[in-house]
């Protein structure tokens, strides 16, 4: 079953952060765009390269009002050391939240079946709670974030332009189409 077009299901988590543990629920969602970018477990092999590469790009993805929650299954408190441990993951300033009940994993039906991981994905969920954007790869297959700031400018220029598509590769400033009847075969 498809999460697109559907709202996040509220919860309660504890997220590292700055030195600091933060409690969480969706309605520190609601009102912005949102990353929920999820990953198998900390003190991994591809996990931390996804995380310092998203890491590179928190700046730009939070001029766009955008924020960032990275969800495995361990604790908050391995998160914390975790961050104190890997200087890739040191670079981390987003939410690491701790999700050791599975409860936001369960609600993005993202849990590995009899495995207590997350699976390696990541949902764009727009400031209304409604998830825009779904990926999901294999345990091998890193996940790039200028792909995804490409794909949240996209989502965020199609809500604001009703009625206009992104077609493929578009990039911030490049011609939309206009679907109608008059476009078809044209392309």
């Amino acid at each position: 079953m498809s999460l697109i077009n559907t709202e996040i299901l509220p919860f309660q988590a504890t997220a590292y952060r700055n030195g600091e543990f933060v409690e969480l629920s969706e309605k520190d969602v609601l009102g912005k765009w949102a990353i929920f970018f999820f990953y198998p477990g900390d003190f991994t092999f591809v996990c931390p390269t996804e995380l310092g590469d998203l890491a590179d790009h928190y700046a730009e993805l939070q001029a766009l009002g955008v924020e960032v929650f990275s969800v495995s299954t361990d604790s908050h408190f391995v998160h914390k050391a975790w961050h104190d441990d890997s200087a890739e993951v040191g670079k981390v300033q987003y939410f690491m939240v701790g999700d050791s009940n599975g409860q936001l994993t369960n609600n993005f039906d993202n849990m590995r079946p009899g495995l207590g991981q997350a699976d390696r994905a990541t949902f764009l969920v727009d400031p209304q709670g409604v998830i825009q954007y779904v990926e999901l790869t294999a345990e091998g297959i890193g996940r790039s974030a200028d792909e995804l700031l490409r794909k949240v400018k996209a989502a965020q220029y199609i809500a604001a332009h009703p009625g206009e598509v992104c077609p493929a590769k578009w990039e911030e400033g490049a011609e939309t189409l206009t679907p109608g009847i008059d476009l078809i075969g044209k392309i």
